[in-house]
């Protein structure tokens, strides 16, 4: 437990003086936050705002102790990002008088400018380290961004895997020593990178699985088709209101595929495939291709748990090869 504890240590290295037990919580917080999700979106493909909200709202009080004994400055730093990413998991913008509801967008904007500023104008005066901004806040609001803009370019799945990204950089914004080692040309970027991009590098290294599994499944069944083995795979019409799938071929009525596209909610989604199916089955379409909804959330997990484990997994390649 002693080796446990000191690579345990280095999680906010050269960021403050957190002490040991606050980084084994947040650790361990994280963790049991995302397998909680892991299991929601591996049964619903959705996870309870509830969830990140009462998480995140630990870690900001967990980070602003951690913080705190460096003055001001880093509470003010820290609680600055912290409130950029708790406004992510409420709905304020519903709440809004019906004349500003247009303007969530603008005000959301306003909201990363102004916490982008303010930060910009605290290094400038005090630098970064304990007793100026803190490296796990600059960590923190990278992540923010980053989850932001890759949701914006529908790159992530949903907001919600937006959201765990979010949660685990605030959790854990940096974490510079692997449990299990990592080549050490790793290590010097492990120190300053934030953690969630780890996590995500290493989610997206693992998601190649998931192509390999669906070209031996279809070579297995006979149903190999180069255009579409590493995407999809044949499905029995009768199936598709159970399974977690898009249509891909036949292509659907325009009215059907939009419900579909705007499904918001597990039960949108399920309602859209039952009236995809009995469209389908009245036409006599007996099977079809459709592509798997991956749930994502279970990929950042298992990112998470290779980062804390091995680090970033292209990097540890690359220093192999």
């Amino acid at each position: 437990m002693s080796g446990l504890w000191r690579r345990a240590r280095g999680t906010f290295v050269g960021v403050t003086a957190w002490v040991g037990p606050l980084e084994i919580a947040s650790v361990a917080l994280l963790l049991l936050a995302l397998g909680i999700a892991a299991l929601s979106d591996l049964k619903r493909r959705e996870v309870d705002d509830l969830l990140w909200q009462v998480v995140a709202v630990v870690g900001v009080l967990l980070g602003a102790v951690a913080v705190a004994p460096g003055g001001a400055v880093p509470l003010l730093a820290w609680l600055l990002v912290g409130g950029l990413l708790l406004q992510h998991l409420v709905a304020w913008d519903e709440r809004l008088p019906e004349r500003l509801a247009g303007a969530a967008l603008l005000l959301e904007l306003a909201g990363y400018a102004v916490v982008l500023v303010l930060v910009g104008v605290l290094v400038a005066q005090d630098g970064i380290g304990p007793s100026g901004v803190p490296w796990a806040a600059i960590a923190t609001l990278v992540t923010i961004v980053v989850a932001r803009l890759l949701y914006e370019l529908g790159i992530l799945y949903g907001f919600a895997d937006a959201k765990a990204l979010m949660v685990i950089g605030l959790l854990v914004p940096t974490f510079a020593a692997p449990w299990l080692g990592t080549p050490a040309g790793s290590l010097a970027v492990l120190g300053w990178m934030p953690f969630a991009i780890t996590a995500l590098t290493d989610a997206a290294v693992l998601s190649v699985a998931i192509p390999i599994y669906l070209a031996v499944r279809n070579a297995a069944r006979g149903d190999f088709r180069w255009d579409r083995a590493f995407t999809c795979y044949r499905l029995a019409t009768s199936e598709l209101p159970q399974r977690f799938v898009w249509v891909k071929d036949p292509e659907l009525p325009p009215e059907i595929q939009e419900a579909v596209d705007d499904a918001e909610t597990s039960a949108d989604d399920a309602a859209a495939r039952a009236r995809a199916a009995d469209h389908l089955l009245a036409r006599g379409v007996g099977s079809i291709w459709v592509s798997p909804q991956v749930p994502y959330v279970i990929l950042l997990a298992l990112g998470t748990v290779a980062a804390l484990l091995t680090g970033n997994l292209v990097l540890d390649l690359r220093a192999i090869l």
